[in-house]
């Protein structure tokens, strides 16, 4: 008899037990729900963050690397390259500013404003002059520097990817993509935005 009377005191505990547990999961759910809305909300602004952060540091190797142009020539040869770079710079089209970029390569090959130069006229420039200043602003010049962070041989690669996927080809601008991502992941822009945000929907 006490048996008997015992069962639906059991049953009732257990099926107490069971309904808590149901509503534990749902609130464990409802949370899950929130955090992951919560994470999609967030993720822009730490992104925005984080690239911040790389910005200032693309422009303190800047800064370290045009510094290194001051060990390199003297100080009469840091003159004379800054003038042929700012003539260049008055008018990127003129009449002087071919001239004054090819002394730069030949005599100061090693100076940052000559990687700049290279490119900035490789922009402005057009058919076979244009692919050589670039291939020379991927290879001997990469490693120049404009003093907002921008490096010459990643900005130079997206350039030069995105003439050849215009002109249709596609293998040579893929694989300039694929550098870009792989050994420079952290270049930027003259907007401080990645290289690589470029690349959507490109590859």
């Amino acid at each position: 008899m006490k048996i008997t009377l015992l069962f639906p005191l059991l049953i009732a505990l257990l099926s107490s037990s069971y309904a808590n547990e149901s509503i534990l999961l749902q609130r464990i759910v409802a949370l899950e729900k929130k955090v992951i809305k919560l994470e999609e909300k967030l993720a822009p602004v730490l992104e925005e963050e984080r690239v911040k952060e790389i910005v200032k540091t693309q422009q303190a190797q800047a800064l370290e690397r045009i510094m290194i142009d001051g060990d390199l020539y003297a100080r009469h040869d840091l003159q004379i390259i800054e003038k042929l770079y700012q003539t260049a710079n008055e008018d990127w089209k003129g009449e002087n500013v071919i001239k004054a970029v090819d002394l730069l390569i030949e005599r100061y090959p090693q100076a940052n404003r000559t990687g700049i130069a290279a490119l900035t006229l490789a922009q402005t420039s057009e058919g076979s002059l244009q692919i050589e200043l670039l291939k020379k602003a991927i290879g001997p010049f990469s490693n120049c520097y404009y003093s907002n962070g921008v490096q010459v041989g990643p900005y130079a690669r997206l350039y030069l990817g995105m003439l050849y996927k215009k002109e249709g080809k596609e293998e040579k601008a893929n694989s300039l993509f694929k550098e870009l991502r792989a050994q420079h992941p952290n270049a930027i822009d003259h907007h401080g935005q990645l290289l690589s945000s470029h690349l959507e929907g490109m590859e």
